[in-house]
């Protein structure tokens, strides 16, 4: 079916467990005070193969203070903070009453379910193929948290799981909007989950040189922008949002939060691991956003940037969003969320479209912390130290988010 361009895109729901909260109320109001979610790892794993890197940002509330041991059993920790958070969203948005055929899910992951992975094989080595848990395949699919959140609404419009690493929680975003505007949905589910605080994943970010090694600073760790960065904090958690079509929406009488506009998806064929230090794929991104919203760079009052404080990707993208937006950066307010939020990998570019969503329903931008000298190739109004109050009127947003492979996707979000 073509897309009908035309069709508008709204925010009705938001759901959120992450290092800062619970809920989206919680993660907020932490955001917004500048509270860091990164603590201290106290596993055993820790001591037992002598990480180099023993902290990271953990769910700020367990799942099991709030999924039941069954619910927990049959669930990759991936799959149940999707489902806390989805749950949250669909609530939020009033349990909309509507027709499965038209509700569509779409829930990333950056890695999958790598806890059941990973334990299930030690179970295969120490106890042999008979104890392998019957529902391990169901557990470690990176769509099992997608597939649970259909069950648990009844959606039959399509249930899907873009893998694109750091990028796919803000992809999954791009697909429900793509869903609505070609006809398919109504309503979608959307968002991003993951929960790979695991030795294995660490080590191999540590092994790549792209985490902090501030052991003895843990909340000080994650600095984009700052001169002093090492590398980025890796964390946990889920965020989904509910996408509504606009004529859908106002049917029911539902609160809206803000429009989903467009989204510009590139590549950069650059690099596995790398950024483009040029930031082209990533400039090209918010270019093609901007382009399918018709909107100007001058239209924009806002970027929540993807910034994890590596030293090269920072950079990357500052020089991505001067090229972008030209002249117009330079009275444009960017955010690097991660500071304290850590980077939620497959879950971060849903996380910080639901800050994004915010930051235009509550006209605050929350600010970047830990950057006490700014990086000189960094040349930005970056908010920092205390939220930014956004004007009234109507006003534009982009989200951007990048991922190894050279994964691009900007998200435009404007006020309702």
């Amino acid at each position: 079916m073509a897309t009908d361009t035309s069709r508008r895109v709204v925010v009705t729901g938001l759901g959120a467990t992450t290092p800062l909260g619970g809920d989206v109320a919680a993660t907020w109001s932490a955001a917004l005070a500048g509270t860091s979610g990164v603590s201290a790892l106290e596993q055993d794993w820790v001591a037992e193969y002598d990480m180099p890197v023993r902290f990271a940002a953990q769910l700020a509330v367990p799942t099991d203070a709030v999924l039941s041991r069954g619910q927990r059993q049959r669930l990759d920790p991936s799959g149940q903070m999707a489902l806390i958070a989805a749950k949250e969203a669909w609530a939020d948005a009033g349990s909309p009453e509507a027709d499965g055929e038209r509700v569509g899910v779409v829930i990333a992951s950056g890695i999958g379910g790598v806890w059941t992975l990973l334990n299930s094989y030690d179970t295969l080595r120490e106890k042999g193929p008979r104890r392998v848990f019957p529902l391990t395949v169901p557990m470690l699919m990176p769509n099992g948290p997608a597939a649970a959140v259909s069950l648990e609404l009844g959606a039959r419009a399509g249930v899907h799981t873009p893998v694109s690493a750091c990028a796919s929680g803000a992809e999954s975003v791009a697909y429900g909007i793509d869903m609505i505007r070609s006809g398919r949905a109504d309503v979608v589910v959307a968002g991003g989950t993951e929960a790979c605080i695991h030795p294995l994943p660490i080590a191999g970010f540590a092994a790549m040189q792209a985490l902090s090694t501030r052991n003895d600073s843990p909340t000080t760790a994650s600095r984009p922008y700052d001169t002093a960065r090492d590398g980025f904090v890796i964390g946990e958690g889920s965020a989904v949002l509910v996408l509504e079509s606009e004529e859908h929406a106002r049917a029911r009488g539902a609160r809206i939060y803000a429009e989903a506009v467009s989204a510009g998806l590139t590549s950069d064929a650059h690099h596995i691991a790398a950024p483009d230090p040029a930031g082209t794929g990533a400039g090209r991104a918010m270019t093609a956003a901007l382009n399918a919203a018709g909107l100007a760079p001058s239209d924009i009052c806002h970027v929540n940037a993807h910034a994890t404080s590596t030293p090269a990707g920072d950079i990357a993208e500052a020089a991505a969003i001067r090229a972008a937006l030209g002249e117009a950066a330079d009275s444009v307010a960017v955010t690097a969320t991660k500071s304290m939020t850590g980077h939620l990998l497959g879950a971060a570019g849903a996380l910080e479209s639901v800050f994004t969503v915010l930051a235009l329903h509550d006209r605050q931008i929350p600010p970047t912390t830990n950057l006490d000298d700014q990086d000189p190739q960094v040349p930005l109004d970056v908010v920092r130290k205390e939220p930014r109050v956004l004007p009234e009127g109507d006003l534009a947003a982009l989200n951007n988010s990048f991922g190894f492979g050279g994964h691009n996707v900007a998200l435009l979000f404007r006020t309702a």
